[in-house]
């Protein structure tokens, strides 16, 4: 025998006062995960996300079974905004510019939210639309690094997986950095383009380096809270 629907009780039909009550709870439940995951990243666990929301954990269960659905739910349009920063770099006229700047655009997202930091260095194999978007983003991929080097101002021995590594390293900084210095992560993007450049090849300026005292502060919470949890 099967339960009621999810937000009937027994002998009840869904009406229009019970549609608008379970559409209220999945918007509360996504903004409330947006706002952990992009403060706390992906670690949050759906109890908190639940309580953040103001919803049970039943509820949540019955709007998003599993994590995997939640983060389809949340990053949807942020994964179609990763999609479209390749497409408008395969636009540029310049394949080298536009290799450039897709390169700081995605790390930008990443900087901006840490949530989307994570789910740009993690797989979701049962979250099908948002792996779409993400082999779509590849397959793009691909083609621009393709066009950057036939500029000769890609280096020919770069390949995508160099960008797989500068998203995980970028992750990284913006966990540990933190608020105390939120820009650390444009100092590392700098760095790694260099080294991604053929010689003679025209680079923007290398950004400011965080203020000592700002990453000695990042350094203190990290010690105090651990890498994980900063």
């Amino acid at each position: 025998m099967t339960s009621p629907p999810s937000d009937q009780t027994p002998g009840q039909q869904p009406g229009p006062g019970l549609r608008a009550d379970a559409e209220r709870n999945r918007c509360r439940i996504l903004a409330a995960a947006r706002r952990l995951y992009a403060t706390e990243g992906l670690g949050v666990s759906m109890a908190s996300v639940a309580r953040e929301a103001g919803v049970g954990k039943a509820t949540l269960g019955r709007r998003f079974a599993t994590r995997e659905e939640l983060v389809n739910a949340v990053f949807a349009d942020r994964m179609d905004a990763y999609a479209d920063a390749v497409a408008e770099a395969l636009a540029d006229p310049d394949p080298w510019h536009g290799f450039i700047s897709y390169l700081q655009a995605v790390c930008a997202m990443q900087a901006a939210d840490r949530g989307f930091a994570d789910v740009l260095t993690m797989s979701f194999p049962t979250a099908k639309a948002l792996e779409a978007r993400r082999a779509e983003a590849y397959e793009r991929l691909l083609e621009l690094i393709t066009r950057a080097k036939d500029t000769g101002h890609l280096r020919e021995d770069f390949t995508h997986q160099d960008v797989v590594i500068l998203l995980i390293a970028n992750a990284g900084v913006v966990t540990a950095a933190g608020e105390d210095a939120p820009d650390a992560w444009r100092r590392l993007v700098g760095h790694m383009l260099r080294s991604y450049a053929a010689p003679g090849a025209p680079i923007p300026p290398l950004p400011d380096a965080p203020r000592p005292t700002a990453l000695y502060r990042a350094m203190v919470r990290l010690s105090q809270t651990g890498p994980g949890t900063a």
